[in-house]
């Protein structure tokens, strides 16, 4: 199957955000594909008065018709981002290098990078301060680390949710977006990126609240107020 995912994208036109919604061993994913090279890909959490967007419904206010968002990151009840968040090459939330409880404390955890140059890399949190990231936002756990599955995620784990999470590619030119449609768990979600998508690196955003806008899907998922964003502008 991973020899025939690259072929899907290839028929599609060579523009934009490609969304497809794809069935892979017993469950249904939504999957946006971003061409780094060509689209402008960005991290969102607060206006310049620090009033909190919250909702892809303020970013279409506020910057006019997007492409794609999804929710890139867990967050505080205040809706402050866990660990780092930088934007724009300034750092409003520090990095946590430390473990702890929940899925952003099962380590490793990552960084989710955009670079000046607009390519996307999924990093294991260490590895960020070597990095030169213009957006980044900070998750967890990995779900790829180096081709492989995080090593505690369990083949029959009883918890399952609706979960997202990015990848990218080896040379940084596509960051693939995948909401999961129905519950499923760690391992599941990851063999996703590993097995079907074929990346070696990809990173868990969150689960419960996942959320996804994607037109061409019709997708414009409400719900909770939401913390760090990413989205592609027109």
């Amino acid at each position: 199957m991973r020899a025939l995912w690259p072929m899907l994208f290839l028929a599609q036109p060579a523009f934009a955000v490609v969304c497809e919604k794809v069935e892979w061993s017993g469950a249904s994913y939504s999957v946006c594909e971003v061409d780094t090279q060509t689209e402008t890909l960005q991290l969102f959490h607060s206006d310049e008065a620090g009033q909190v967007f919250g909702s892809f419904r303020a970013l279409e206010d506020r910057f006019g018709p997007i492409q794609f968002a999804m929710n890139a990151g867990m967050y505080h009840p205040d809706r402050a981002p866990v660990g780092l968040f930088q934007k724009d090459n300034v750092i409003h939330s520090p990095i946590v290098l430390t473990d702890g409880p929940g899925n952003f404390g099962l380590l490793p955890n990552g960084v989710f990078c955009i670079r000046p140059n607009g390519h996307a890399a999924v990093m294991e949190t260490s590895k960020y301060a070597a990095d030169d990231c213009r957006d980044a936002t900070q998750s967890g756990p990995m779900l790829v680390i180096d081709g492989e599955l995080h090593p505690r995620f369990i083949p029959n784990g009883s918890s399952k949710f609706i979960r997202n999470g990015v990848g990218s590619s080896a040379d940084e030119t596509r960051a693939y977006f995948v909401i999961s449609n129905e519950p499923v768990n760690f391992h599941t979600f990851g063999s996703f990126f590993k097995d079907h998508l074929g990346l070696d690196q990809a990173l868990y955003f969150d689960g419960r609240i996942s959320r996804l806008f994607a037109p061409e899907l019709g997708r414009d998922d409400i719900g909770f107020q939401l913390g760090p964003m990413v989205a592609v502008l027109p």
